[in-house]
């Protein structure tokens, strides 16, 4: 019997030696750890999955990589890689893009996607959206509802890109709604926001995106489609590396961008089987062009052209 317990504990010690040179060798070898890199998105790409599907596609690739993504306005996104806690951003503000990339945040600018900006609203569409000639004019009838009390406007009101067209139109229309009884505030995501805004029987404005895999979900009833078009409501979306970026990460972040640009035909199956129609659009096919209205909505325009 003395001698099993010896055996055992011999064994017991060879066991926990072998295990602590196993944790050694890995410890050592920094090819064996997993290298996370953080991507700061706007909500209404994180929202669809695209971007989780977009990842589990190049992780498998990669193994060894794993993409983090902070989902939050493209604002905010921005704001992270300012701060330098990501390596990489996907956004749709080419206002605020324009903006960073004169700061020197931003480098390696390439447009991967696009899809639409929607008026939506409730279906018996009170302030006349679905008769209107253009989206500036259709926020014209929103305020004249609103100020009459026949309408509800629900606003992100987060500095994304959504927000930031949104003010846009405002503005273009010459009117400004802030402080009125009818304009209201969500400070939330894409997602958040439609269902409020069906809740409520709200307007707002929405990418087609986040609109469809809710509508398909049954999560927002209460709203429609009342007006949206191919230029002034097109919606560009790009991808850029942080400077400040180093190390591994940044070998990865790029090798990400690279994977989202060149693999394109993921994005255009994207929600096709579950909703017949994708979700975003690739943009190589029409790269000029979406540089050229890129650039537009840069400077603070409405594009004058648009991709069909």
């Amino acid at each position: 019997m003395a001698v099993d317990r010896r055996v055992s504990l011999v064994l017991v010690i060879i066991g926990v030696v072998a295990a602590m040179v196993v944790l050694l060798v890995f410890l050592s070898n920094p090819g064996t750890s997993v290298v996370r890199v953080r991507v700061a998105t706007t909500t209404s790409l994180y929202a669809t999955g695209l971007l989780d599907y977009l990842a589990n596609c190049f992780e498998k690739r990669y193994p060894g990589v794993r993409i983090e993504f902070i989902a939050v306005g493209s604002g905010a996104a921005l704001e992270t890689a300012r701060r330098g806690d990501a390596c990489a951003v996907l956004v749709h503000a080419p206002g605020l893009e324009k903006k960073y990339i004169e700061m020197g945040v931003l480098e390696g600018h390439r447009i991967f996607a696009y899809n639409y900006f929607a008026v939506v609203g409730p279906e018996d569409d009170p302030a006349g959206v679905r008769s209107s000639s253009s989206a500036v004019e259709a926020f014209r009838r929103i305020y004249g509802a609103g100020e009459e009390g026949r309408a509800v406007f629900l606003s992100r009101g987060d500095n994304s890109g959504t927000h930031r067209r949104e003010l846009l139109l405002w503005r273009l229309a010459g009117l400004d709604p802030h402080g009125r009884p009818w304009y209201r505030e969500s400070g939330a995501g894409m997602g958040q926001t439609l269902v409020m805004a069906s809740e409520m029987r709200a307007y707002t404005l929405s990418d087609t995106g986040t609109y469809l895999k809710y509508r398909v979900e049954g999560r927002i009833p209460g709203l429609q489609v009342l007006y949206t078009n191919s230029s002034e409501l097109i919606n560009i979306y790009s991808a850029y590396m942080v400077k400040t970026c180093t190390g591994p990460e940044k070998k990865y972040a790029e090798l990400f961008i690279d994977f989202i640009y060149t693999g394109q035909d993921l994005i255009a199956r994207y929600g096709s089987d579950r909703l017949g129609k994708p979700l975003f659009y690739p943009a190589k096919d029409r790269l000029k062009e979406l540089e050229a209205l890129w650039r537009e909505m840069a400077e603070g325009q409405l594009p004058r052209g648009g991709v069909s």
